[in-house]
């Protein structure tokens, strides 16, 4: 008996942690702790977010306020310079990386519910609701992505709501296609089989049943195309067709440096928010494989 107390005792005389008795979540999260780009991602994007958070306190001036010189070098007083026309670029960037994440977050909701919503659907009654929800998906889905929110963004007024939802209406045909896939799978399982026969609710069966058994694939889904929502809304603005000024957003901030000279003799109007982009989009997509990892249960 002594010897069996002593053999469940780690190096450091406290007692082994038995993984038989975690949760789910604490397993994922184990696991996702092992990961340790994922790890210093989340850190990274955790801080980001909440400095963009909390951009009202941190902004060392109001972002539209003319506070200095004209494409001002970064000094004491403006530690990333003064843009064209003298605001300071450090309480815009600020800003700017809190509508970027609005967008990004906002258009990722919309865009999953709409996914789930027609995915549960197709993947649990099928026939000729699924043909219809996965024709009109495969419509959508034929459209140059690209050219397809260009053409919505063109003929919509420009303006932080409408990129939103341009987006959060494009992104959802690869969560439908991934939430349809596993509910086909789901439903012929013994456990919703029985449901069927105890004579539970259909809501009770997709929505507490075949719904949280779906979470995990859709969340590592989700990551990217947070990721892509926010290089769209970039590229959007940076065109012109997005977020429009005096709003600050880190595509218009690049807007602004089309020309061979603030290229290069002015980088602190461009460096920052390209970086800031390539950062936030690297820290997510490495969430996103640490969070794949971590929910795989063939994962080792």
């Amino acid at each position: 008996m002594k010897k069996k107390k002593e053999k469940n005792l780690t190096e450091h005389g406290m007692p082994e942690k038995d993984i038989t008795s975690e949760s789910y979540l604490q397993t994922v999260f184990r696991r996702f702790k092992k990961h340790k780009l994922g790890m210093i991602s989340l850190i990274v994007f955790i801080i980001l977010g909440l400095a963009a958070l909390f951009a009202p306190v941190l902004a060392p001036y109001d972002p539209n306020e003319i506070a200095g010189s004209f494409s001002g070098a970064p000094s004491r007083e403006f530690l990333l310079g003064t843009d064209q026309i003298g605001r300071d670029v450090l309480s815009r960037l600020l800003y700017a990386m809190r509508i970027s994440l609005l967008v990004g977050i906002m258009a990722t909701l919309i865009s999953t519910v709409i996914g789930v919503v027609l995915g549960l659907i197709a993947g649990y009654f099928g026939g000729a609701a699924d043909m219809v929800i996965m024709r009109f998906t495969d419509m959508v889905m034929s459209f140059p992505y690209i050219l397809l929110v260009l053409v919505a963004a063109a003929i919509f007024k420009p303006g932080l709501w409408s990129i939103i939802l341009i987006l959060g209406f494009v992104d959802w045909p690869g969560i439908a296609r991934l939430v349809r896939g596993n509910v086909l799978n789901l439903r012929e399982t013994n456990f919703i089989k029985g449901n069927l026969v105890a004579g539970m609710s259909l809501k009770h069966i997709l929505f507490s049943e075949i719904l949280p058994n779906t979470v995990a694939p859709i969340l590592v889904y989700a990551t990217s195309v947070l990721a892509l929502s926010m290089l769209d809304e970039a590229a959007l603005s940076f065109l012109g067709m997005g977020v429009q000024p005096p709003t600050a957003s880190l595509g218009n901030m690049l807007n602004g440096a089309e020309s061979l000279t603030v290229l290069t003799k002015q980088p602190w109007l461009w460096v920052p928010p390209g970086l800031l982009i390539v950062i936030l989009v690297m820290a997510i997509n490495f969430i996103g494989d640490a969070l794949r990892d971590a929910v795989d249960p063939n994962s080792k």
